[in-house]
């Protein structure tokens, strides 16, 4: 028991960023299905909007929850939302251009490539958000 505890202690962080990652995966991509069922809208306009919506609920689960970051100052949580949501806008290129050349080029599945796009993202936003947002030390 006492290893698995450790072992908990260890990876704390790892585990508190995939259950959140995997609840605000579950929000952009059930914002996009809906949209993109409902809506008749283009693809890569539900993208935009499930990605603003899931890029809140990521930056208040990953300050409070996983990275625990205390801000000292107003100033201080606006210039981690800043890089938080500026390190989310390169990940939301590359999930364009994923989306593109999944559903445009090669014409799959919406939902999947839409799935495999969330895979590459959330593992590239871990990093920015571990190193580049809440890295205390740098503060």
């Amino acid at each position: 028991m006492k290893w698995i505890l450790a072992k908990y202690k260890q990876y704390q962080e790892v585990i508190a960023y995939l259950f959140w990652g995997v609840v605000t995966t579950v929000v952009n991509i059930g914002i996009f299905i809906f949209l993109k069922r409902f809506t008749g809208w283009n693809y890569q306009v539900d993208n935009a909007i499930a990605w603003f919506i899931s890029v809140v609920v990521a930056f208040i689960s990953n300050k409070a929850f996983v990275f625990k970051s205390q801000s000292a100052s107003l100033g201080q949580t606006a210039r981690e939302f800043l890089s938080f949501t500026g390190g989310r806008v390169a990940t939301l290129l590359i999930e364009s251009v994923i989306l593109w050349v999944g559903i445009s080029l090669l014409h799959g599945n919406d939902v999947i490539v839409k799935i495999i796009d969330n895979v590459v993202v959330v593992i590239i936003n871990y990093f920015w958000s571990k190193w580049a947002v809440f890295n205390n030390k740098a503060k």
